[in-house]
This record gives C-alpha cells, structure tokens and sequence, in this order.
C-alpha cells in the first residue's frame, strides 16, 4: 500500500493508545531540580530561582535547587567529584527542570553552561534529560533580553528536552526585590507564575508518557541491526 523502500515496515510505529495509556499513572509528586547561574553573594538569578521553587511547592511539586558552588570546570575533575556526582543523581531523579541565568555579554553565563555541559547526554542505558520538561529563565542587568532564555532552548533541545513554550525574563532585575529579598509583585512576578503552572502541567502530562514519545524509528532500526549482527556472529 505504502511505496517506502528505505523503510523497515516491521518497525515503523503506528499511533497506539494502549501504548500511551497503558501505565499506571505516578502518584508521587512533580519532580523538578531547579539551576542558577551565578556565585554572587545576593544573586538575582538564584533569588529567582528561590521563588520559583516557593512557587513548585504550593503547586504540589517536591523541589530541590542545586547550588553550584564548588562545581569544577568540566573535564577538569573526573565525574566521581562529589559536586559533579551530587548532579548527576538529581538530574536522574528529576523529572522536569527549571534553568535560571544571568544575561553576560550577551549570553549565558559560563556557571550556567558548565551546570549543563557536566550533564551527560547518555549514562550506560539511561538517557537521564531526554523526554524531561524543562523552563527556561534568565534575570537582565538592565533592559529587557531574551538572548539567554534562547541559548538555553537550544541547549534544551539538543539534551533531548520538552522545553515549554512560556519563558521568563526579568529586567533591571536588581530593582524587583525587596529588602527581604522577596520579589515585589509586577508583571514579571506574574509571568513567573505563568512559567511554573505550565511547567508542572506539562510534567504531569509527559512524565508516564516519556518513553513512548522519545521513543525513535533510526534508534529501533539500530537496536535490530545490532541484534542481528549479534545472531550471526553466534552462528558462525
């Protein structure tokens, strides 16, 4: 019926609602690990990311935020380094992210990247960011950009991803909190919490379903073609 040649019909998936729908749905609560991206000792970035997790926890997520300090260069310590292992365990355990930087010259700061770049894309048979959620959120020194948030939907996409379509970016940041370092309320608090009710709704809609959206034709061809080749080496 179908005039695909190149295709192995054997593995070409069909849209199947039992495979969607056949699990259980999780009880426990949204899983989010949030990141910041700078050492300050009054950083706009992590206050942010503080109220961002203020906001996880009313809307019924368990949280946890990684402080960054001590994280070593990457390739410059092996990944036994207890602040690289200490991230990778919560980037496994998580199940959606939230990512929070300063705007440095334009882009992400190196804090920021060097978070990301010590996530691996693969760790033996488990891809620990692929099908995950993720939000992306940066502060502004001065008049608003979004120059960071898009570098990190890059990012986002390339560690196999679902980054959600809302966003936050703060302007002259340094002028929307408090003494108490609490953020006034305005119109970027509010996106803020736009940003965190959608990340939870999609978690909860990806999360059981991950696997069967990740799931990918090229890499199933391989996983045949890698068995196969097996069963004939075994046959000789």
């Amino acid at each position: 019926m179908h005039n695909l040649p190149n295709i192995n019909p054997a593995l070409l998936q069909q849209p199947d609602n039992a495979q969607v729908f056949a699990d259980k749905p999780s009880a426990h609560k949204p899983r989010i690990l949030l990141l910041y991206g700078s050492l300050r000792q009054r950083s706009f970035s992590r206050l942010v990311t503080e109220e961002a997790a203020r906001l996880l926890d009313a809307m019924g997520a368990e949280i946890r935020i990684f402080n960054p300090a001590g994280l070593p260069l990457p390739d410059s310590e092996d990944v036994s380094h207890p602040k690289v292992a200490e991230l990778r365990e919560l980037v496994e355990w998580c199940e959606g992210m939230v990512w929070c930087s300063p705007e440095r010259h334009g882009a992400m700061t190196g804090i920021m990247k060097t978070q990301i770049d010590w996530i691996p894309l693969s760790l033996g048979a488990v891809r620990p960011t692929q099908g995950k959620t993720l939000a992306v959120m940066q502060v502004c020194g001065g008049s608003q950009s979004f120059n960071t948030v898009n570098q990190m939907r890059v990012l986002g996409r390339w560690m196999r991803m679902l980054t959600i379509p809302n966003q936050s970016s703060v302007a002259k940041a340094y002028q929307e909190f408090d003494d108490n370092d609490r953020m006034k309320p305005s119109p970027y608090y509010d996106r803020i919490v736009d940003v965190m009710e959608e990340l939870v709704k999609f978690t909860l809609l990806v999360r059981d379903r991950s696997g069967y959206l990740v799931d990918r034709y090229s890499e199933r061809k391989e996983s045949a073609e890698a068995v196969a080749t097996r069963v004939n080496q075994s046959t000789m």
